[in-house]
């Protein structure tokens, strides 16, 4: 891991020593906020590049701009009190190849975008323009859902090599915020995100990339914060470290896999906060056909979240079975809400979203035949509140049958409405490795604490459980073999 960081910034360094500067004004760049410089912008981009290579440089002020695109070794210098304003036309963006966004780069070498400046999409105001001309027949809602699919990403990064994003400032989105997508050496550091402009607005999406680096980071986001997905089955992501974040979300916090078709291989999510996020803290799925292998959680903070840890399984694209395996979540101190995270946000979750239920438990869960193999837990302190209702929405013990398998379901921690235990549901495992490991619940819950299905092979070490009137830590089914206490 050190190895990777230090690769990332050392080729950060060698592109600033290598740079020659230019300032935004020689080409005529206008910062009033009014003018429109996207050829301008544009201009100056492929002269920098065909002279080989420096820094575009933006002083203070409005610097108004439809789509432009990175090219090879240049980089965006936005300083501070500089703004890259998004147009709010929709006409002023174009498509390149997977890419749609404000700012682009796509099959790049050593670009970036850097400093203290803001990239502002007004992403309210484009998407209501794109809901305008949905309704005069212009543009086509393909998903007939009222919030078009295609709508421009603030920056969008596309089979790009040495790619650098260090402190700016991403607000606004019209739809995710910034996406990576099959690129090699990806550093993004120091960056803000402030994205609550409109649905969908994910923070930072990670797509089939190989040796990245997410360190430093605050993610407000409307939907996932930092989310790794996986859209082609001959890459995956390799070697991603998600490190020292922050994030708030009225989604989930640190996810991947919902979509999945390719796999994530050593992944290392280590010393993120979480916040007020509406859905999971760390969410693992396998779903789509693809595969989770190596990865690695450890020290982990969430506060006022509706769930700590989900993993499942599913299999929702033909008949390719997905894997997940070789999972360790440490150092773990979680505090789940009783209440809605994230009551009174811009676009905060959807309100009865899988209810009515009780407050569900943290999970791992595979299919029959596709179980999830070898997940550790260790050292983690989780605090739940408790207080499920056996006359409201019951599934005990003696009713595990009533908990469906949901192969095909949109993943999310909720998807089975009601649970029969209040700390973890392990169904369909193998080589689960519990230690040292600490669930309080607030309230007295007629559920027990752990409650086991379909697990063989596993350990539980040191795993206490601390509830009013609680009526013991396990229930296990006969399903279940070779579990060790």
């Amino acid at each position: 891991m050190k190895k990777t960081i230090t690769i990332l910034l050392c080729i950060f360094s060698v592109m600033q020593l290598s740079a020659r500067d230019y300032y935004a004004s020689a080409f005529g760049i206008k910062s009033n906020g009014t003018t429109m410089n996207t050829n301008s912008i544009q201009k100056a981009i492929d002269f920098i590049s065909e002279e080989g290579g420096g820094k575009l440089i933006f002083k203070v002020g409005r610097y108004l701009t439809g789509t432009i695109q990175l090219k090879d070794n240049v980089t965006i210098e936005l300083g501070e009190g500089a703004v890259l304003v998004g147009s709010t036309n929709p006409y002023d963006y174009r498509r390149d190849g997977d890419a749609f966004a404000l700012v682009y780069a796509n099959g790049a070498e050593n670009v970036g975008v850097v400093g203290l400046g803001v990239i502002d999409g007004q992403g309210r105001e484009v998407a209501n323009n794109f809901l305008s001309q949905i309704a005069n027949g212009f543009i086509k809602d393909n998903l007939g859902l009222g919030r078009p699919a295609d709508r421009p990403h603030l920056v969008y990064l596309c089979k790009s090599r040495n790619v650098t994003l260090k402190g700016i400032n991403l607000r606004n989105s019209a739809f995710w915020t910034c996406t990576s997508d099959r690129c090699e050496n990806l550093l993004i550091e120091g960056v803000t995100v402030d994205s609550r402009a409109f649905w969908n607005n994910d923070g930072l999406d990670i797509v089939d990339c190989k040796n990245a680096l997410i360190h430093k980071c605050f993610v407000n986001s409307a939907d996932d914060g930092i989310c790794l997905k996986s859209h082609h089955a001959d890459v995956c992501n390799d070697n991603v470290t998600v490190r020292d974040n922050v994030i708030t979300s009225s989604a989930s916090a640190i996810k991947f896999g919902t979509f999945g078709v390719g796999g994530f291989k050593d992944i290392k999510i280590i010393n993120n906060t979480v916040y007020d996020t509406f859905r999971s803290a760390i969410a693992i799925e396998s779903v789509d056909g693809g595969f989770v292998k190596d990865v690695l959680v450890d020290s982990l903070k969430s506060l006022n979240t509706a769930n700590a840890i989900f993993l499942i399984i599913g299999q929702r694209r033909g008949s390719k079975p997905s894997t997940l395996e070789n999972v360790t979540i440490r150092n773990v101190y979680a505090e789940i809400s009783s209440t809605k995270p994230d009551y009174g946000l811009d676009y905060e979750g959807p309100t009865m979203e899988d209810e009515p239920r009780n407050i569900c438990p943290c999970a791992i869960v595979g299919l029959e035949g596709q179980r999830v193999h070898g997940v550790r837990v260790e050292n983690d302190e989780l605090k739940f509140p408790g207080g499920g209702d056996p006359t409201y929405a019951k599934v005990g013990v003696k009713e595990l049958d009533k908990v469906p398998e949901m192969p095909t379901a949109y993943p999310e921690f909720s998807q089975f409405k009601e649970l029969p235990a209040w700390g973890f549901f392990i169904r369909h495992a193998e080589g689960v490795v519990f230690e040292n490991v600490r669930m309080t619940a607030a309230n007295a819950d007629y559920r027990p604490a752990v409650v086991l299905d379909d697990v063989h092979g596993s350990t539980f070490r040191s795993v206490k459980a601390v509830s009013p009137k609680s009526k013991g830590t396990y229930f296990v089914s006969p399903s279940c073999t070779s579990i060790r206490k």
